[in-house]
């Protein structure tokens, strides 16, 4: 018989109202030994919780018959006074009536087991929780509306239409079926493959938005990056000094940025060097920088017609900082910018200790991320499972159009591999170890 389970659902520590959950068979026996006459289903009441006659507080107590509840089980909710002897003394109750602690994520993983949730909505409410931002919290509420499962089911649906034409070929090739049944299946599984295909190439912004942008701060010493990265931040975050070399470690600051989560890195200045910590916090700048989602190249505009430093990791996208401009020659400044812009470099001339200065690029950093992961349609990913999962579909797929026509057998097969590859991203078919992953990462009491 499956455990009645209880755990706090609001966070720990000292509070007006705390929340303790309870969900499984004997929910209803433990409200009435609580409460003594527990209240009507789905309204709430306020009693007297008592347990082994000490009265424990005074609570609001709802209560839920199943499968009409969040698990699909029988469950309540006691909403008590915040104080920690209050908790406590109602969570000892509990043990002692025959629930136990719930394991983290255990109430939403009985709502899947149950079919209230499928595994893609399931990861919506953990992302909700988590949610810091404007867009974390939509794209989170979205998911968990069930805008990513509706995306995978049609997918599934078109292939279900094609597998029911293979098959159709394969089991009944003396009947009177229309020529070339086979090739009828084609139309279709192209369709989802140019749309795998753009999922694919959209693949990192869900997980961008979820897990934030990421923007590194990169140059050779003394250019400026940290105090830029004060500005952006307006706080001191670095340590600014005029010694070269005074950042060692990458410095990683979390901001909002027009809605969105971004991860803001400074990182190490860029040059050769004897002092094997220096050379490893320019070996952690190039790892960070290159795994970046932006790169600001930070240049000293002062020294920017003597100065040696070149960019030579470029890539498209990547933006050049000319700092210092208030006390740059104006002329070179114009030079350097036409040079790099020609290189393919977004450039930007400012003063970066200046507040208008860290101003102007934090607004132009926001229009840039708000670009960047703003998109018309729900993402087909937020997490790397289900960029895996959509991989590995997409190449079934490209086998079996390679077969249709040649071995329909292998065909139907690899169109059938393909449904379960986006089957186990809404967890209709999933091993238990991937189902312990996803749970493990939620909160006790949700």
């Amino acid at each position: 018989m499956t455990d009645t389970i209880f755990a706090l659902a609001t966070a720990a520590g000292r509070a007006a109202v705390a929340v303790v959950r309870i969900s499984g068979p004997r929910s209803h026996d433990i409200v009435t030994a609580l409460c003594g006459r527990p209240p009507a289903p789905r309204q709430a009441a306020v009693r007297k919780l008592r347990h082994d006659g000490v009265v424990i507080d005074e609570a609001l107590v709802l209560r839920f018959e199943g499968p009409a509840s969040y698990t699909g089980e029988d469950s309540a909710e006691f909403h008590v006074h915040g104080g920690r002897a209050v908790v406590e003394a109602l969570l000892k109750a509990l043990a002692e009536l025959g629930a136990r602690l719930a394991e983290p994520g255990e109430f939403t993983r009985r709502a899947f087991e149950n079919g209230k949730l499928d595994l893609a909505q399931a990861e919506g409410v953990a992302d909700l929780i988590d949610a810091e931002t404007e867009a974390q919290r939509r794209q989170a509420l979205g998911q968990l509306g069930g805008a990513l499962s509706q995306r995978y089911d049609r997918w599934r649906d078109l292939l279900v239409q094609a597998l029911a034409m293979l098959e159709a070929a394969v089991d009944f090739p003396d009947e009177d079926l229309p020529e070339e049944v086979a090739e009828r299946a084609r139309p279709g599984l192209r369709q989802l493959s140019a749309e795998l295909d753009a999922a694919l190439s959209d693949v990192s912004r869900g997980r961008r938005v979820r897990d934030g942008f990421r923007i590194a701060l990169v140059g050779a010493p003394n250019a400026g990056k940290s105090t830029l990265l004060n500005g952006l931040a307006e706080r001191d975050a670095a340590i600014v000094t005029d010694v070269a070399g005074t950042t060692r470690d990458v410095i990683e600051v979390p901001l909002v940025l027009g809605g969105y989560k971004v991860l803001l890195g400074d990182t190490a200045g860029l040059r050769e060097t004897s002092d094997a910590i220096e050379a490893e916090g320019v070996r952690r700048a190039k790892a960070w920088a290159e795994d970046a989602d932006l790169r600001l190249w930070v240049v000293d505009g002062f020294h920017v017609k003597q100065a040696e430093h070149r960019p030579d990791a470029i890539r498209a996208g990547d933006w050049l900082i000319l700092n210092k401009a208030d006390i740059a020659d104006a002329a070179n400044l114009a030079a350097a910018a036409d040079q790099w812009a020609g290189q393919g470099l977004s450039v930007l001339r400012l003063t970066g200790k200046s507040e208008e200065g860290a101003a102007t690029l934090r607004n132009a950093l926001a229009l840039h991320v708000a670009e960047a992961l703003s998109g018309a349609e729900f993402p087909a990913a937020t997490r790397l499972r289900h960029a895996e999962r959509l991989v590995e579909a997409k190449c079934y797929l490209e086998r079996a159009l390679s077969d249709v026509g040649l071995e329909v057998e292998l065909a139907a097969e690899d169109v059938r591999l393909a449904a379960r590859a986006l089957e186990k991203i809404s967890g209709r078919i999933d091993p238990e170890d991937v189902l312990g992953r996803v749970f493990s990462t939620f909160c006790i009491g949700k």
